[in-house]
């Protein structure tokens, strides 16, 4: 009796130790390609940089397009934005300063102005190609609109803006930017409001063209996006590790009323483990984020333990370990290897736990849709075989 009550007791303990053991956030699965919403103080940016600029007004005729003879100007950028997704920001920028007025061959007259405005930025990179915080290149088209002030004649008016942003990372919190953009104001901006005969878009406008280089900050603490969590995943990860719990308290009771009653027959007999059949036999499944074969958390293994045991104690059953993919992310080559690499990592843990290699049966069987949801499908079948 004393026997049976010190294995109640392990049994009891090593149990609520299993069952209080906390998910390190490690091992909590996410999806590939989505990130959760962001705070309002998260992936906030500065910018700033010189510029080159180039004034075309409304009433010019007949006159040399050269942006790089006689009418180029030098100028700064400052700017502060955040992205609210990985492909969606908003920016507020201040360009100037100086810039040259060409209304004849022999009139070119330096005049100072700015442009402050709101723009909308594009991150193509990220919606076309998937967010990666670590990308090196970011493509990233805008739009938007402002006040302009030609400071020599006191004239303000609105202009719209467009343009490319280009940055290139040099680490989590400095990239390099290149931009070109255009900005198309009234054609009354540089005080003359007459536009000269010709094209009548292109006359209707003062317009500036310009391209700057710069730098980009990154602030505050998150300067990325996380990843979502995969809830299917995360709910068959649960739901197995309930079903190994639930099996390994059945697995217990079952062991010690095979023991109780043993004892109550024969008290000074040693008396051997006995294994439910039912319970043994029945299917396990370990579980896998998509694209990897790393198993997703140590408690997986307890849906491993009782089977070995029964493997070591029983030497005419052998385990099949049976790995699969989901069949729809993945090419069928990529999901055939996934699913034997999911298989033999498996095996590896049950050679761990003391099942010697050729009592077990590996195979990877591709990528399956048997199950649903698709994240189901990503697993490894350990089965009893005769």
């Amino acid at each position: 009796m004393k026997k049976l009550m010190l294995m109640l007791a392990i049994a009891g303990a090593s149990t609520a130790a299993i069952a209080q053991e906390n998910v390190k956030a490690t091992d909590i699965p996410v999806k590939e390609n989505s990130v959760a919403t962001n705070s309002f103080w998260s992936n906030w940016f500065i910018q700033g940089g010189i510029n080159y600029n180039v004034f075309y007004s409304s009433q010019e005729m007949g006159l040399n397009k050269n942006p790089f003879k006689d009418r180029g100007a030098v100028g700064f950028n400052v700017g502060v934005g955040k992205w609210f997704t990985p492909g969606l920001g908003l920016r507020l920028k201040f360009d100037g300063i100086t810039g040259k007025q060409v209304n004849t061959k022999e009139s070119v007259e330096d005049f100072d102005y700015w442009n402050l405005h709101g723009d909308v930025l594009f991150n193509l990179s990220n919606m076309l190609c998937g967010y990666n915080e670590e990308r090196i290149w970011n493509f990233i088209p805008y739009i938007g609109s402002g006040v302009i002030r030609n400071c020599s004649t006191n004239n303000y008016s609105w202009g719209a803006n467009l343009g490319i942003l280009n940055t290139f990372r040099l680490n989590k919190r400095v990239s390099l930017n290149f931009e070109v953009g255009a900005m198309v104001a009234p054609k009354g901006f540089d005080g003359i409001a007459v536009k000269s005969d010709g094209n009548k878009y292109w006359r209707a406008a003062d317009k500036v063209l310009s391209a700057s280089v710069g730098v980009t900050i990154n602030l505050g603490k998150t300067t990325g996006f996380k990843k979502t969590v995969d809830v299917d995943a995360l709910m068959a990860l649960n739901a197995s590790q309930l079903d190994a719990l639930n099996a390994a308290l059945a697995a217990q009771q079952n062991e010690n009323a095979q023991l109780k009653e043993e004892l109550a027959k024969k008290p000074k007999e040693v008396v051997k483990t006995v294994y439910s059949k039912e319970y043994v036999s029945a299917p396990r499944s370990i579980f896998f984020n998509i694209g990897s074969s790393r198993i997703v958390s140590k408690k997986e293994i307890v849906n491993l333990q009782v089977l070995a045991d029964a493997v070591k104690a029983d030497d005419n059953i052998k385990l099949k370990v049976s790995g699969y993919a989901d069949s729809a992310t993945g090419s069928a080559k990529f999901n055939q290897k996934l699913s034997e690499n999911r298989a033999n990592r498996v095996a590896d843990e049950l050679v761990k736990l003391g099942v010697s290699r050729d009592r077990l049966v590996v195979e990877g069987l591709g990528g399956v849709a048997t199950l649903k949801p698709n994240s189901y499908n990503r697993r490894v079948i350990v089965d009893v075989v005769k």
